[in-house]
């Protein structure tokens, strides 16, 4: 079947933290019989930092940011089978969605893909005029990247015809155990965009035991944090492409997860970067959500702080022995259960039987 896919960008990280959540899908989707095209804006200086060239396992189509070439673009959803429209796709995303689901053939199934699920529904809950409450109406499944039961039922509450996570995952191609690389040692690495609704819980869980353990070495990932003030223990790394994660991830005694304020609070989130990190078999050290123990096992998979106390205490008893035991198993339980190949069944099974109950409904 054929994938009309409007997303951020499959072909950059910087500033998208989707981007490997996508691939693994899409990589993975296409081992099941499914041929996508990756439509995806020349916007926040992507196309300059690429980490990956268009891959053979997915046409990708790169579109200007103006109302001409998105008209063009979305036109070409009229010959697919299944229309994806993801969340934050950063250039008009309310005419994009409009535009295809007018497009879409009438037999095509059409899907909200939301990488932000908790965030979207505040949106949702505060206005209730937002275009989008218009386009999930029309839309037949709204896929999400976390969040669990509450999500689900949220969604319903909308008067969401379906809703279905699809957790993050781990592609063991291309997230897996290096050799440790000099640039990126550390007792404690943290890869993460400077956001809003993040940058508190990294003061706590990052900057305070940094602040708190000046022996200790730590390094810090991820853009927008040139001008923050930091403690001298903390190195940056600036932007980490995709080429670089399991380096990053391998060369830490720990590496630590600080979500999203919205994804805190909602639980059942993981992002990819715990996954990534369980792949590299990197000794995680993540912050406390509800949820999680679906995941990884705590104390045994992963280790779990509550507050930036609780990170301190972890890394005082943590050493290279232990945590890399500590990885290893985290690793071995990601491959048994979290695959991006489990969840291609898995989509591949929610996308025929909803095709099959369109068919009946049809003839009837």
């Amino acid at each position: 079947m054929r994938i009309a896919f409007y997303g951020s960008s499959l072909l950059s990280s910087c500033w998208n933290g989707a981007a490997t959540y996508y691939r693994g899908m899409i990589r993975a989707l296409s081992e099941v019989g499914y041929r996508t095209t990756f439509y995806e804006p020349d916007i926040y200086g992507r196309q300059q930092n690429r980490d990956i060239d268009p891959p053979e396992w997915c046409d990708v189509v790169v579109y200007q940011p103006n109302m001409e070439d998105l008209r063009a673009v979305t036109s070409k959803a009229a010959d697919a089978d299944i229309v994806v429209k993801a969340s934050g796709v950063g250039y008009e995303d309310d005419a994009l969605f409009g535009l295809l689901l007018q497009a879409a053939h009438p037999a095509a199934l059409t899907i909200f893909w939301d990488v932000d699920a908790p965030a979207t529904l505040a949106g949702l809950a505060a206005d209730r005029d937002l275009p989008l409450h218009r386009h999930l109406a029309e839309t037949a499944l709204v896929l999400t990247y976390g969040g669990g039961d509450p999500v689900v039922y949220s969604y319903r509450g909308f008067g969401v015809k379906d809703c279905v996570p699809i957790y993050n995952a781990l592609d063991p191609s291309t997230h897996h155990p290096v050799a440790a690389d000099p640039r990126f040692a550390a007792d404690l690495s943290l890869l993460a965009n400077r956001l809003p609704d993040r940058e508190t819980r990294v003061d706590d869980f990052f900057f305070r035991p940094a602040a708190e353990m000046p022996d200790k070495r730590f390094l810090l990932g991820g853009s927008g944090w040139d001008d923050k003030p930091m403690p001298e223990n903390v190195s940056r790394a600036g932007h980490v492409g995709t080429r670089d994660h399991n380096a990053f991830n391998a060369s830490a005694t720990a590496v630590l997860n600080v979500s999203r304020d919205s994804m805190a609070a909602n639980g059942f989130s993981p992002a990819t970067r715990v996954f990534e990190a369980a792949g590299a078999g990197a000794c995680l050290i993540t912050d406390q959500w509800a949820g999680l123990d679906l995941f990884l096992r705590e104390d045994v998979e992963v280790l779990v702080a509550r507050d930036g106390k609780d990170v301190v205490e972890h890394l005082r008893h943590l050493d290279p022995a232990k945590a890399r035991v500590i990885g290893e198993r985290a690793r071995a339980r990601v491959l048994r259960e979290h695959t991006y190949s489990r969840r291609a069944v898995q989509f591949d099974e929610l996308v025929r039987g909803h095709l099959k109950r369109r068919r009946m409904e049809a003839a009837e």
